[in-house]
């Protein structure tokens, strides 16, 4: 059976004007009326479509303005003109301006890993699947750098390329996924604190690409990439470099270029989730507040202090020996300034998860007291037992253990 279909798009007053002109019509013609009206995601899709696969800037912009869309801070919607914006950092290298070469520094840390691929591989007999991983400097010409270390133009950034079988990318990807979220969460910042973010637009190298979300101050952000980016990279250096990049496969008796599965994280941006969310004042019973970085144990950059409660009556040089002791196995400081509740909270401010007091029954038991900082509870303990004590609360390895 014919019928008249309307379909009302684009922004409201369109859509109306659309279907009041639609049903007109239709009564005209004498025919049934169909009416769809788009919703919000076949408007973010179209969007996608005009992005990654037409990139037509010219008909993005007359989407924008059909769809009425404002700038949430002015409400304008005087838009300019869309522009692909170079997000690639340039300078120049020669002897003078005339003959200096036009060239750009690396926007991610990847590429000298695809070039070391073989050298890795062969030298260390390695079989697939198998991840080499690095940090270094990366540079990104940010349009505007903000919300302080979390956008810069240069950072450090870790990344690890795992290399795999073709056709088993979607498996690793996977894996890759929980393995990365699951480390997040170990740190013990909260699980309701990090989510998925898959990419609708892929970059021209990936078949498959999320992030992972924190929940900084300001929303939730990107913390780390993991991508799936098939065999393009060590496919092209093969192929520019006219050099064989392939993995001889003793199973198959077959030679292949790997697959990569990518996790990259800023360290920057690391360094802020932690600090976001261990910095934090609270109230005590006696109404007063206290400052503490309740930083995870395991990443505090000091594990214990060592605090004489006198600088008096050998109480220091008993501290400085037991200092002595702990500093060969954890990171430790030792203070001797201001009066010992103020140092406690001194700290506490800069996240070290433990404070050791030397007092007059030091002297006399061999026993020190061990305060925690997020309980501030204390306890005695021998001096011999506290090294391994705490040594145990504060080691990497507890991390480890639970990924």
């Amino acid at each position: 059976m014919k019928h008249f279909h309307v379909c009302c798009d684009g922004s409201f007053g369109n859509r109306y004007s659309g279907l009041i002109g639609g049903i007109t019509l239709a009564r005209l013609c004498d025919l049934p009326v169909k009416v769809s009206w788009p919703s919000t995601n076949m408007c973010r899709a179209r969007f996608y479509e005009l992005f990654s696969e037409e990139n037509d800037l010219e008909a993005l912009r007359n989407l924008i303005i059909d769809l009425e869309i404002s700038c949430p801070i002015s409400g304008s919607k005087n838009w300019t003109d869309v522009k692909q914006f170079n997000l690639m950092f340039g300078t120049k290298l020669g002897a003078s301006v005339d003959s200096a070469t036009e060239l750009f520094l690396r926007p991610e840390t990847a590429q000298g890993i695809f070039v070391n691929f073989l050298n890795v591989q062969k030298t260390g007999r390695m079989k697939l699947p198998f991840g080499i991983a690095q940090i270094g400097k990366a540079f990104r010409n940010e349009i505007v750098a903000r919300q302080f270390i979390f956008r810069m133009r240069e950072f450090e950034q870790m990344e690890m390329q795992f290399f795999i079988p073709p056709g088993t990318q979607k498996q690793y990807y996977e894996d890759w996924k929980k393995k990365r979220l699951n480390w997040h969460i170990s740190l013990g910042m909260g699980k309701e604190n990090y989510r998925f973010h898959d990419h609708e637009k892929l970059a021209h190298y990936a078949d498959a690409a999320c992030d992972i979300e924190f929940n900084f101050p300001f929303g939730f952000k990107e913390l780390e990439g993991i991508h799936s980016r098939t065999d393009f990279d060590l496919g092209n250096h093969q192929k520019y470099t006219g050099k064989k990049i392939q993995y001889f496969d003793p199973e198959l008796n077959e030679s292949y270029v790997p697959y990569v599965v990518e996790t990259s994280i800023g360290l920057d941006r690391m360094f802020l989730s932690v600090f976001c969310n261990s910095l934090i004042e609270e109230k005590l019973e006696d109404g007063s507040l206290r400052t503490v970085l309740k930083i995870p144990k395991e990443l505090a950059p000091n594990k214990v202090a060592i605090l004489p409660l006198l600088k008096k009556d050998n109480l220091p040089e008993m501290a400085k020996e037991i200092f002595k002791k702990f500093r060969s196995e954890i990171k430790s400081v030792y203070d001797d300034k201001d009066a010992i509740g103020r140092r406690y909270r001194r700290q506490d401010a800069i996240g070290t998860p433990f404070c050791i007091t030397v007092d007059h029954k030091s002297i006399e038991d061999q026993t020190v007291t061990i305060r925690e900082r997020d309980s501030m509870k204390q306890k005695r303990v021998k001096i011999e037992k506290a090294l391994n004590e705490i040594t145990q609360k504060v080691s990497i390895t507890n991390i480890l253990k639970t990924l």
